[in-house]
């Protein structure tokens, strides 16, 4: 804990994460515009005492690395699933955890794209957990997860609001990120 917060002082960032530390809430994580935003992040969740798994595409769990990310609550996101929904299956994940705080990126990609995805929502939903909404700022070099979300039931409209906050946020590659 203490070296995580002193590694983020160390490169100038400040870490600002007051939203309740609920046992199970999934962690809308934007932007995410390159690798250094999962360090920041697990850094500054750290920081406070926190852990918060993770979902990577499974392309990234392979030896060595796989069993270090399931080590620290990474989970693999097939990119083609042949055995039934993901959002069906971190849904039973939730419901059978006694905790679980999961992060997920929107975006779903480190490039450029305005059409993010909406499981996170579907997932909150059925699950019956909450949204904190996390920012990891560039330009301000702040990490921050001060605000809770809870999905409505209408992805248009909720998807819009959760966008529409992350609105001046800067990732590390600025122009890799857009709300519109």
């Amino acid at each position: 804990m203490k070296l995580a917060a002193w590694l983020l002082k160390l490169f100038g960032w400040s870490v600002d994460i007051t939203a309740p530390d609920y046992p199970k809430c999934i962690i809308c994580v934007a932007p995410h515009t390159s690798n250094w935003d999962f360090v920041l992040g697990k850094l500054a969740y750290a920081a406070v005492g926190r852990k918060a798994g993770f979902m990577m595409k499974d392309t990234w769990f392979f030896w060595p690395l796989g069993p270090i990310f399931r080590a620290i609550g990474g989970i693999p996101v097939p990119r083609k699933s042949k055995s039934g929904s993901l959002t069906d299956a971190v849904v039973q994940k939730f419901k059978s955890a006694a905790t679980l705080q999961l992060a997920i990126t929107p975006e779903g990609t480190r490039s450029r794209t305005s059409r993010w995805h909406t499981g996170f929502l579907r997932i909150a939903r059925d699950a019956h957990v909450p949204i904190e909404l996390g920012v990891i700022d560039y330009a301000r070099k702040t990490i921050s997860i001060k605000d809770v979300f809870t999905p409505t039931g209408d992805l248009d409209a909720d998807l819009r609001r959760v966008k529409d906050f992350y609105k001046g946020a800067a990732g590390k590659y600025p122009e890799k990120f857009t709300t519109e």
